[in-house]
Order: structure tokens, then sequence, then C-alpha cells
């Protein structure tokens, strides 16, 4: 019994609930006039932090540097050693960025900004003293005339919002952000606080949206489960990018994109499946990342009840034709005809699962174990869809797999 007290008192000594807590607050300005935002990081106790060395990424995305202690920059790298007590760091960071095609990746114009708030801050390696756990924040200063800013991340004021991820040591702004004269609808789907968003007279299908992710959202629970306490779907129209893309916490469609396309593929369900699923592959397994999403972005719809019997067929047929000359799966960069075929295999194994433990288990399980996982390989994905089946696969003797 002694020995097991030491132990819980020697756990709770070492866990952040008894770490000394230090405020690191990020202020930023939106400058619509230079297309770009000042922001500035201030620590409350800046002997807490030995350094921070930034990834500043390609030339001429952050100027303007000033610091209180010492800042020292070279190529694409800037460490920052922070002056004892409060000490701040500021500069300046180009918010719109452009596709080859000239298309907006992110964009500010005199009454909306859409962006990553990635963007704001570059990620930076950590190095602070032992016992000390940053606590960060987020306060948005809009131009005049803007209304409301929108992040994932938890509102604790007017344009307030708390920064906590669990997987990182340094906090930092992450995910799209969007701000102006906004047009909003939210819904709360199982624990998850949901808001679709855009700028007025973008041309966004709010309550399309929203009624798309209420109509799946039980499916996709089902074999996704998480609940994330927010989740941000924004887009807009006038010289964005024509796309969609999932990040941290956020969705990004454009307008133009529709909720469900002519070939029963979704692009919101597509990123909201790749958010959820959050599977990252390596050793030429590129594949299964892409195959698992384009599945599940069109089978939970269809046990939704959102796609017939009849069309999901001429899906599956459609993919077959696309796949159909795939003698490899494996690779670096998975093409459509790829990742096509690696559709139909995924169902394929889904359907021999199914038949062989009498419906008990299914694609779905396999799933959900390699979400536990850092990373999946090839092999692991066959190895653990063997173990769901208790048996050896047929549909994965595939000569596209080895």
């Amino acid at each position: 019994m002694r020995c097991q007290l030491v132990l819980l008192l020697g756990l709770l000594a070492s866990s952040t609930a008894w770490a000394k807590k230090v405020d690191l607050d990020y202020q930023v300005r939106l400058l619509p006039a230079s297309g770009q935002a000042e922001v500035r990081l201030t620590l409350e106790d800046g002997g807490a932090v030995r350094s921070l060395d930034f990834d500043l990424g390609k030339a001429g995305a952050y100027s303007g540097f000033q610091a209180d202690g010492q800042w020292q920059q070279q190529g694409e790298r800037g460490v920052w050693r922070p002056a004892a007590g409060k000490t701040s760091l500021s500069y300046r960071v180009k918010l719109e960025q452009k596709q080859r095609n000239g298309a907006f990746t992110s964009r500010i114009t005199p009454h909306w900004a859409l962006f990553l708030g990635d963007q704001l801050v570059p990620p930076a390696r950590l190095d602070q003293q032992d016992g000390t756990e940053l606590v960060a924040r987020l306060t948005v200063d809009l131009p005049e005339g803007w209304k409301s800013i929108e992040t994932a991340w938890p509102r604790i004021g007017k344009d307030k919002f708390r920064i906590d991820n669990v997987s990182r040591l340094f906090d930092r702004p992450t995910g799209w952000m969007l701000a102006g004269d906004l047009g909003s609808r939210r819904a709360r789907l199982g624990e998850t606080d949901v808001t679709v968003a855009a700028p007025v007279g973008q041309g966004m299908r709010r309550m399309d949206s929203l009624t798309l992710l209420t109509f799946v959202w039980p499916q996709l629970q089902a074999v996704f489960p998480r609940n994330p306490a927010k989740l941000l779907l924004v887009g807009g129209r006038d010289g964005l990018w024509r796309g969609a893309m999932a990040a941290n916490g956020s969705i990004y469609l454009h307008s133009s994109r529709p909720m469900v396309s002519e070939n029963g593929s979704s692009p919101l369900l597509r990123e909201l499946v790749q958010l959820f699923a959050q599977i990252r592959v390596r050793d030429n397994s590129d594949w299964l990342g892409h195959s698992l999403t384009e599945y599940y972005a069109s089978e939970l719809l269809r046990r939704a009840g959102g796609i017939s019997d009849d069309r999901y067929e001429v899906w599956q047929a459609r993919l077959q034709k696309h796949g159909g000359k795939v003698t490899q799966l494996r690779g670096e960069h998975a093409s459509q005809a790829q990742i096509a075929r690696g559709v139909v295999l995924l169902q394929a194994l889904d359907k021999e699962i199914r038949i062989h433990t009498q419906a008990k288990r299914s694609l779905d399980d396999v799933t959900r174990a390699l979400m536990r996982l850092p990373s999946v390989s090839t092999e692991e994905f066959v190895q653990i869809s063997e173990n769901v089946l208790g048996r050896r696969s047929e549909v994965l003797q595939s000569k596209a797999l080895h």
C-alpha cells in the first residue's frame, strides 16, 4: 500500500496539473490594405522559455521582426530567446496566397478574410524550463466595420479563443479562420458544435451543408468514434481556389462545389472523413489513405439512405472501369486510377469480412484499428484485416498489393 501511495504521488508530481502555467498570448491585427496581418506573441514570463526556433518557410512570408531579448534569423530559420519578465515578439505575415493559376488559397479583402491559422504563427521547436506549461490564447483585432471571426477553437471572449493542442508542446493557432461580415448557421450534432460560415454574398449554401452533415452524422460517428468539441465549415467564391480541404477541426469548401456530385461523390464528406479518420500512411501506401477516404465518403451517404442501390451500383461500375488497368497500387503518390482500384478492393474486402464473420465484423473494424496507429503501411493493413477476418484474405492476395 505504501509503495502504491509513493507511485501515485510521483505520477501526480510529474503531471501537467502541477506544472507552472505561463500565459502565451497571440494578438493578431488584420490589415486588409496590405494583405497582411500583424502578429504579437507575448509571454507572461520569458524566463520560462529558453528559445523558440521557428521554421519561417519561403522567403517573404514573414517580415519586420521586433523582439524583446534576442532574435537571430538565418535562411528559413528564426530563433527567439525571450527576455526575462513579460516579453514579446512581433512581426508581419503575408496572408494572401495564390496558386499558379491565380486562384487564392487564402485571401484578405476590404470586407472579409479567409486563411489558415497556421499562417499566423510559423511552426517552432520549443525549448522551455522543466515543469512549465504554456497556456495559449488568441485575440483578433478586426478592422472597422467587420462583425465577427470564426475559428475551430473554443471561444472565451468576443474575438478571443483558447488554443490547446494536446499533441503539441508548442500550442499555436491552426485550422481555417474566417473574419468579416459573415453569415453563419449553427447546430449541435452529437457532442460537437458545428458552424457553417461564409462572407455575406459569396453564394455559400449554409443550410444545405448543415443538412447534409446532420444527415450523415450518426453514420460518421458509428465508424469514426470521435467527438470533437467544434467543427467549422467555411467557404466563399470570389477568386478563391475551387476545391475543398480539411485542416485541424475545420473544412474549406468553395461555394460552387456540389454537396453531392453526379457520380455520387461528395467533396464535403470526403474532407469530413479525412478529418475524422486521421489515418496516416507510409512506405508507398498513399493509395490506402485516399481509397479509404473515397470509400467512406460514398459509403456513409449510402448507409444514411442518400444513395439508392442502383445508383451505388453505377458508381461501383464507374470505379471498376476507371481502375481496371491498374496493376500496382503501391507508390509514393497515388493516381486517380489507383485510388479507384483501391476503393474496389476495399469494397471486396468488406464483403469478404462480412461473409466469413456472419456479418459480425466489417471493414469498419479494420478502419478503427488503423485509426489507433500513428501511421500505417500496406503490410500492416493486410495483417490487421486478416486478424479481423480470422483467416487468410483471398481479396488481399491481389497482385496489385505485392
